[in-house]
């Protein structure tokens, strides 16, 4: 990608009206643009990184057989009426149309994954499956002041799974569901916490997946022995942990990114949702519901991967893998901008994304946006290096410069 073509800018200034930390270094860097309270535009540099974060999602989930399919944002509200939540979910935000008919847009989507079941599971033999999508959902955020930590307009994977037994939907749920979520946080870098949460009407327990990060708005203690992980609605000051015992709890700010929870048979029941087990006897189907919150997720990550002067984004998620600067003077030899170009075309032929700044800006100014945007490599040609054919390549993250001949840049990153 030509820098000098991007549909995108980048500010010195953080914008006024936002006060979080993600979405500062986001607008900043010329990845997302404000709409209104909780709403984003993803520009061309944010979609790539939003993507790159739901296609490992994506990847994960089908490796635990889930299958995707793509449900309706615009949900009937006679569905919602059924599951008793029309009235009681107070972030549902409501249409009417005018044709006076009525919808929810949806926050999430049990009340159309379940009655679509209905139409594939008849007996035992349709079960275990799990079902996934990536999704935009909706919800009338009261306080939507948190960049992409809580927006009114956002990106999540949900997965719903349906079940002969309680016990078979445990198994799911600890054996294949959890070490998968682990898999994906680890794949981003981070080490997500493992935290009970109120399971509400469904269970005892559900579970959230959490990230410790100096400006996260979410609370958790954590046991000093042995790790187990509490929200703060459920921790009680001086409780013993019900894992090891001990008393030694540490409290932890940080931003939940994903929950699951054992839904068990509330939804299966209001939708009349049966199989017929081996004995011919009909039963209610056991529900699971797995989310991460794709687009919140890329705001934890921006504020866990950043620095004083911008982002610094992981390899696998950054939207370029080089950000190739190409610094010259007006009275610098032409085949500089050649070589650049052929460099340039030259990596993109093997594979390899990246953002070619060719704009006339000083060098200070080239620096200072590849240090905000936060790509993990920075490949630079200039006279000192065009003389000797070689390139000086930095991590984002490191101070270190070295000189690599132009031939050995390929090979370098040559997937």
């Amino acid at each position: 990608m030509l820098q000098s073509k991007l549909f995108s800018k980048t500010r010195r200034v953080p914008p006024k009206d936002e006060t979080s930390l993600n979405a500062q270094l986001l607008i900043k860097a010329g990845f997302i643009n404000k709409e209104a309270a909780g709403v984003y535009t993803f520009l061309p540099l944010g979609l790539k990184v939003l993507n790159n974060i739901e296609n490992i999602v994506r990847e994960e989930m089908d490796k635990i057989g889930g299958q995707e399919i793509l449900m309706p944002a615009l949900q009937p509200k006679e569905n919602w009426q059924k599951t008793e939540r029309w009235e009681s979910l107070d972030v549902l935000f409501k249409i009417i149309s005018r044709y006076k008919n009525e919808y929810a847009l949806g926050p999430t989507h049990e009340e159309i994954v379940t009655p679509l079941a209905i139409k594939f599971i008849v007996s035992y033999k349709d079960l275990p499956i799990s079902l996934y999508q990536i999704q935009t959902k909706f919800r009338d955020e009261p306080r939507a002041k948190s960049g992409l930590l809580r927006t009114r307009e956002f990106r999540m994977k949900d997965l719903y799974s349906f079940h002969e037994s309680e016990e078979d939907l445990e198994n799911y749920y600890n054996k294949i569901i959890i070490p998968a979520y682990n898999k994906i946080f680890k794949r981003m870098g981070i080490d997500a916490i493992l935290t009970e949460a109120g399971g509400g009407t469904f269970s005892k327990f559900s579970h959230e997946f959490q990230v410790e990060i100096q400006n996260g708005e979410d609370t958790i203690y954590v046991c000093s022995k042995c790790g187990l992980a509490k929200n703060k609605e459920i921790f009680k000051e001086g409780d013993d942990c019900t894992n090891c015992g001990k008393t030694n709890w540490k409290r932890i700010n940080a931003s939940e990114i994903g929950n699951i929870f054992p839904l068990k048979t509330k939804y299966s029941k209001s939708f009349n949702l049966l199989y017929t087990d081996k004995d011919g006897i009909k039963k209610d189907v056991i529900m699971g519901c797995y989310g991460i919150g794709t687009s919140r997720l890329m705001g934890v990550l921006a504020e866990k991967f950043s620095d004083e002067r911008g982002l610094l984004w992981p390899e696998n998620i950054a939207p370029f893998k080089i950000h190739l600067i190409k610094i010259k003077s007006p009275t610098s030899d032409s085949k500089i901008d050649k070589q650049a170009k052929k460099i340039y075309e030259d990596l993109i032929k093997n594979g390899v994304e990246v953002l070619y700044d060719d704009r006339d800006i000083s060098i200070g100014e080239k620096f200072n946006d590849a240090d905000l945007i936060g790509i993990p490599y920075r490949v630079v040609i200039s006279e000192k290096t065009f003389s000797k054919n070689k390139v000086e390549i930095k991590k984002r993250d490191s101070q270190k410069l070295r000189l690599i001949d132009q031939k050995n840049l390929i090979k370098m990153f040559k997937k």
